[in-house]
């Protein structure tokens, strides 16, 4: 178990016990709003795993390094930004390979515009907040969104691109 399920857990069970301790059922009324929720959700969450594992295994990563080298410049950060967004993986994979270009010699502004794509528009997430936050916002905040890796990718270079990572 690690510190996320713990605290996860601990959570749930404080929900609970509030519940219980209200003494008019609802904690019965919780839980079984909560199984509603994983029950209507869970085919969504087995095709998004799936879904995010191939499109994982479908991105070598020599062949992303090779495209975000540190002299790179404008095309690293371009293709940054497109390849984080279709990263399609937790934290736990892609701070590695993050960590893992930086390095090699990506630039400031190549890994800056990757882990905002990632953050902001990755692909891996489009399940969950389509399923979840429905079409009309998801298409909102996609929107909105598209061009911060563009920018922060940018403004990194500008501003800490003499910096040794």
């Amino acid at each position: 178990m690690n510190s996320q399920t713990i605290l996860l857990g601990s959570l749930a069970l404080l929900a609970f016990l509030i519940a219980l301790r209200r003494r008019d059922g609802s904690h019965k009324k919780g839980l079984q709003m909560g199984a509603k929720v994983f029950y209507s959700y869970l085919p969504v969450l087995v095709l998004a795993f799936f879904l995010a594992g191939l499109l994982q295994v479908a991105l070598p990563t020599n062949l992303v390094r090779s495209w975000l080298g540190a002299e790179s410049g404008w095309r690293g950060i371009l293709v940054g930004s497109f390849a984080g967004w279709l990263f399609a993986a937790g934290p736990y994979a892609v701070f590695p390979i993050i960590a893992s270009m930086m390095q090699s010699g990506a630039s400031i502004g190549t890994v800056v515009a990757l882990s905002t794509s990632w953050a902001l528009l990755s692909l891996s997430k489009l399940p969950y907040e389509l399923a979840i936050l429905g079409p009309r916002f998801t298409l909102t905040l996609k929107i909105v969104t598209f061009l911060m890796p563009l920018l922060a990718g940018f403004l990194a270079q500008l501003f800490f691109g003499a910096m040794v990572m």
